[in-house]
């Protein structure tokens, strides 16, 4: 049994503008409400649409195992000012392969100002260091084009094309492969 505090041993991270944090429990009814939005479930590889009830509260209770068994870790994305959910970014890690597959969403309300990309790339930084990964990667619809340009702004370049590689939303979809080493990012680092 894991201790029922774990979930305060993940770091808050911060950037210019969030607070990247442990997700609560309280933070289930706005996950519900902000990921379950239809145009934010569609764009990405896994969240339902309805959002189930109860699924939140599952899914946030995960994250603290994960994070002290070292598979990875999920941030809630808070703006400093307001205090609001605005989104979230988490990162699963293969331990076997030193690597991490990262995934995030925004709230619809909070498009188009940055936040993805602000959190990505704190979560970029704080992974490679944290779990000593040699590698980062990640995926997107390809009818999802701005989350590749998340990707790029992180410093990540496109490694593959993947076609009618899943099921989603009645249809086939191609996904977009995306990936960052260790190299590559020290470099940019510098």
């Amino acid at each position: 049994m894991i201790d029922p505090v774990v979930e305060n041993k993940i770091p808050p991270v911060l950037t210019g503008r969030l607070k990247l944090r442990a997700f609560s429990v309280t933070d289930a009814s706005e996950v519900q409400r902000m990921a379950g939005s239809f145009k934010v479930a569609q764009m990405t590889a896994t969240i339902p649409h309805p959002y189930p009830d109860g699924a939140a509260e599952s899914w946030i209770a995960n994250h603290a195992i994960q994070f002290a068994n070292g598979n990875g870790v999920v941030w809630a994305a808070e703006d400093q000012v307001s205090g609001k959910l605005v989104g979230c970014t988490g990162f699963e890690v293969n331990k076997a392969h030193k690597k991490s597959e990262v995934g995030y969403w925004v709230g619809e309300e909070f498009w188009g100002n940055g936040y993805c990309t602000e959190a990505v790339i704190a979560g970029i930084d704080f992974c490679f260091n944290h779990f000593g990964l040699n590698k980062i990667t990640s995926r997107h619809l390809s009818y999802n084009p701005a989350s590749g340009k998340v990707l790029i702004k992180a410093g990540m370049s496109q490694e593959g094309y993947l076609k009618k590689d899943m099921f989603r939303n009645g249809q086939y979809a191609d996904m977009v492969v995306f990936g960052l080493l260790r190299s590559e990012w020290k470099a940019q680092s510098k």
